[in-house]
């Protein structure tokens, strides 16, 4: 009599149980989902509109970025869009020239990291390797640096200055984008210029490098 009772008793607290766990869940579902869909997506609004991370995939840059780089990009510092479009609410500062740029190629799409070495009004010749805008040479030791203002780039020079521009005249509203790596990057000598409107954002600094870990370099 005493096991038949209990078993009896076990039998019909099971449903109880089952229907209690599903009123958690249900209530799970209206109470906390939407609060986390909507943080879930704040973070990516922010990540389209105002700063991402991009991973740089080869030595086009080097020796500024190296491959397997991670940088901090900047997606205010031109202007502030609409998430997750190109529609601009505020106007930024214009992309100088030395800036370390996001954009895709206007070749195949594919999303890239270059130096503006030309914006609206350059006429800018790359011989060598050795850059010249408005026939001013920015090299400050030959083979080794150059001067985008006050900003000095080191140059890899390793596997010679690839092709060679003459007097490139770069209209309003476009830019030049070069690598680093002047004979290893496929860049603006192959693909033609870029327009400013479609630059996504500034690189700022390294903060994460393979051999070193978390670190700070600013670009």
């Amino acid at each position: 009599m005493i096991c038949g009772h209990g078993q009896s008793a076990t039998a019909t607290s099971a449903p109880q149980i089952g229907q209690k766990s599903m009123k958690k869940e249900k209530s799970w579902l209206r109470n906390d989902l939407p609060q986390i869909l909507l943080i879930i997506f704040g973070i990516f609004a922010m990540r389209s509109s105002l700063a991402d991370h991009y991973y740089v995939p080869s030595g086009s840059m080097e020796y500024t970025l190296l491959s397997g780089d991670r940088v901090l990009v900047s997606k205010v510092t031109y202007g502030l869009r609409v998430p997750f479009t190109n529609f601009e609410l505020l106007d930024g500062h214009p992309v100088e020239r030395g800036d370390v740029v996001i954009f895709d190629s206007p070749r195949d799409g594919t999303r890239l990291i270059k130096r503006i070495v030309g914006i609206g009004g350059d006429t800018v010749t790359l011989k060598d390797g050795h850059l010249l805008v408005d026939n001013q040479p920015l090299a400050a030791e030959v083979g080794t640096t150059e001067a985008f203002g006050e900003r000095m780039v080191a140059l890899n020079l390793e596997d010679g200055g690839g092709p060679d521009l003459v007097n490139q005249e770069i209209p309003a509203g476009m830019l030049l984008a070069i690598g680093d790596h002047r004979g290893s990057s496929l860049d603006g000598r192959y693909f033609g210029l870029v327009p400013e409107a479609a630059v996504y954002g500034k690189a700022l600094a390294v903060y994460r490098r393979k051999e070193e870990g978390f670190v700070w370099r600013p670009l």
